[in-house]
This record gives structure tokens, sequence and C-alpha cells, in this order.
């Protein structure tokens, strides 16, 4: 199974998660998620895996979550608009982002990824 994983490259969370895939031998495809955020399809996709909490999409601490008042604008947002929004912007998505057929995980933490991945 290959992972796709979508990074931000200074991102010290990205890079735990990188380091736990690579000591524990699972393959991966990165991506950069600024210069290519996941598709409208890989973030519906994902909204699957977290039982459909929008709100675990978003990286609730970035920058542009707050200048673009996300916060405000969320409980008024239709789903279309939510995955036009990240699909265009990688830097309100909470990283790292990984997807496959089978799993969807959002943030590192490495219990839950040790219970999905190994």
């Amino acid at each position: 199974m290959l992972l796709k994983i979508y990074v931000y490259k200074n991102c010290s969370t990205c890079q735990k998660a990188l380091k736990f895939l690579n000591a524990h031998n699972i393959k991966h495809q990165v991506f950069p998620i600024r210069e290519t955020p996941p598709s409208q399809g890989e973030i519906k996709s994902m909204l699957v895996h977290l039982k459909g909490e929008v709100k675990k999409l978003f990286n609730t601490s970035g920058q542009d979550y707050r200048t673009l008042k996300i916060a405000n604008q969320l409980p008024s947002l239709s789903q279309a608009d939510i995955l036009k929004l990240l699909a265009g912007n990688g830097n309100l998505i909470k990283r790292p982002f990984v997807l496959s057929p089978k799993i969807g995980l959002v943030g590192f933490k490495e219990d839950e990824w040790k219970k999905e991945l190994l």
C-alpha cells in the first residue's frame, strides 16, 4: 500500500511523521501541501475517514485560517465551498495529511499512526 502524504517542509510535525514512516519502512509518496494541495476528491475522501468532522481538516493555528476568519465562516459554508476553499489553499489544511484507499490521517499522533499503519 502506497500512502500519499502532504507536508510542509518547515513543519516539525511533518518531519516527525516522515521520520516515523521511514523508520517503519512504510512506502509513501510526498507532496508539498502548499504547492500541490490535495484535490477536492481527496479532501472529500478524508472527510469520510474523519466521520464528517470538517473542522479536523483545518490548520486552525495557521495564519491563513486566522487572517481569513475561517472559524466565523465555517458554520455557514457548504461542503462544496469547504472542499473548494481547502483544495485552493494548502495552508488551510491540517498537516501532515495522509491518504490511501483505506487510511486517512491528519496531524501526527504517533499512537494513532501505529494503530492505523502497523
